[in-house]
Order: structure tokens, then C-alpha cells, then sequence
């Protein structure tokens, strides 16, 4: 009898009480986006990181997209403080329709958040 391999298959999962989603492997924590809400309509992403031992998979661009993915369930809009989240956006058209601009007011009220 052969033994299975753990699977390998990345999942995402939010966690509103830590203010981030998560992407696990293997029942592993590999990597997070996260955000903080401004009001009812805006989250507002701001870091997103990638464990070093989960590198060069392709994580943050799953992670990203299911956690854009739903942001538009939720009805909100996006604004991509962090640089990751940013380009994600530059290249990827279809969530065009829910990403505000980050404005100088976005980023003093984000500074102020994560004080």
C-alpha cells in the first residue's frame, strides 16, 4: 500500500478578525494580503507577503485574485495601497470595475489606521 501525499492543492480562506486572507498549503500558512475597510464601500489593501519557503508558486497571484474575487461579492471596492496588489490590478483587466485610485487622502487615512 502506497502512502498518499498530503495535497498540494494552495486554498484561501478570509479571516476578517486578523484583517487579511490567507493561503494555506498542506494545512500550511504560506502567504496574506492584507487590507483594513474604509467605510462600507473600500478595502484597502495595503502588504502582501509570501513566505519564502512557499516562493516562485504562484501564491500571491491566487491569493490576490480569490481575495479580489471576494471583495466584488461583497459589493466593495478595492484600492491597492500595496505595490503587489497594484501591479496584480495593472495586469488583470476584469477587476478593473471595482479598483478605486489611491489618493494622498487614502494614504494618510491607511498610515493613520496602522498606527
Amino acid at each position: 500500500m502506497t502512502e498518499q501525499a498530503p495535497s498540494t492543492v494552495p486554498t484561501v480562506r478570509h479571516v476578517p478578525d486578523r484583517f487579511r486572507y490567507e493561503i494555506e498549503v498542506d494545512g500550511r500558512t504560506a502567504g496574506f494580503t492584507a487590507y483594513r475597510d474604509r467605510g462600507e464601500q473600500q478595502r484597502v489593501f495595503y502588504h502582501t507577503k509570501v513566505y519564502e519557503a512557499f516562493a516562485g508558486r504562484g501564491l500571491a497571484s491566487r491569493l490576490v485574485r480569490e481575495a479580489l474575487g471576494d471583495v466584488r461579492a461583497t459589493g466593495r471596492r478595492v484600492v491597492p495601497v500595496c505595490p503587489y496588489v497594484k501591479a496584480f490590478l495593472e495586469k488583470h483587466e476584469e477587476f478593473a470595475d471595482i479598483a478605486d485610485p489611491v489618493t494622498p487622502d487614502v494614504v494618510r487615512w491607511i498610515e493613520a489606521e496602522l498606527r
